[in-house]
């Protein structure tokens, strides 16, 4: 359906986000929580950071990616969070076009380049694991730096086409977003036209980006697996097993609800259960990614341990 010409154009200037409540008390209790969730994600995103920057014995491929992926995870949580923690208090909830437009654009950069830095990290597991005595040889730090900044390009260059698609839309009648942020199936949804095209080549994106790096990273652990299967030694496959969990670990926690936003039907449609899920992309996955690698790993546990008595021994 096409608009007349003089309709042709975005007449919204702003959105409003529904956010998950509309009564004060309960929006208060979600305030508490939220903070709580966000701060935990920072400190805990934070403190890897830090501690693989502070122990030279953490200056590996596998925790120099591990370090990407931290910042990834406060990066993309601090595009949404504390603009969803202001609008839990406050009785305006409008997000200007533009920011919507920003807000969109920053999310979709971070959230797909970490889509494609699980392969990269799969990768650093199936060197690690199938060819441990040329570890160092095929990923130098020169290779470790362009996987790095590639991602981040790729990242950026899938999230400009999709959040160019969705913003360029007329959006010339509701303009009340049910969501939390500014997430592109949400906001698409309030088009004064038919975006069924729009939806098709949203579709290929995600396909590309989601289901293509998720069936990479099954092949690289179908030989991960095999490898491990080979050693000898309990103790050296518990080692590599649980090495190789915590990766999977945050790659399902991150790519099935993910998966399901961008590809599932669009007569599937439903904003409330899409809020809920978009949480686990968005909010847990942050959290749960320090917990999952400093829990299971004993050298972060082990470098944690020795800036703690370092810094005591300064006091």
């Amino acid at each position: 359906m096409r608009l007349p010409p003089e309709q042709n154009q975005s007449w919204v200037s702003e959105f409003i986000l529904l956010g998950f409540s509309s009564d004060p008390v309960s929006n208060r209790i979600l305030f508490f929580v939220f903070l709580l969730l966000y701060l935990s994600s920072i400190l805990g995103n934070g403190l890897i950071v830090t501690l693989i920057c502070l122990d030279s014995h953490l200056h590996t491929p596998m925790y120099f990616f591990l370090c990407i992926l931290s910042f990834l995870d406060m990066g993309y949580v601090t595009t949404t969070m504390p603009q969803m923690l202001v609008h839990l208090l406050a009785h305006s909830k409008t997000i200007s076009f533009a920011a919507c437009w920003i807000q969109m654009y920053v999310f979709g950069s971070l959230s797909l380049t970490e889509c494609i830095f699980f392969v990269v990290m799969a990768y650093d597991r199936y060197v690690a694991i199938c060819h441990p005595l040329r570890y160092t040889i095929i990923l130098s730090w020169k290779i470790c730096t362009i996987l790095a900044a590639g991602t981040g390009i790729c990242g950026s260059f899938f999230s400009l086409i999709h959040t160019f698609f969705t913003m360029s839309l007329p959006y010339c009648g509701p303009n009340i977003v049910n969501h939390y942020f500014c997430e592109s199936p949400s906001v698409r949804s309030l088009a004064c036209m038919d975006t069924h095209i729009i939806e098709m080549i949203d579709f290929v994106m995600s396909v590309f980006v989601d289901v293509t790096p998720l069936f990479i990273i099954l092949i690289s652990y179908i030989h991960i697996v095999l490898a491990i299967l080979k050693i000898k030694s309990i103790s050296g496959r518990f080692k590599a097993f649980s090495t190789c969990a915590s990766h999977l670990t945050a790659v399902i926690f991150f790519y099935v609800p993910a998966i399901y936003i961008y590809l599932r039907p669009n007569s599937s449609y439903s904003p409330e259960r899409d809020k809920q899920i978009s949480l686990f992309y968005n909010v847990f996955t942050a959290l749960l990614n320090p917990i999952v690698y400093s829990l299971r790993n004993k050298d972060i546990k082990g470098a944690f341990l020795k800036m703690m008595k370092c810094n005591r021994v300064a006091w």
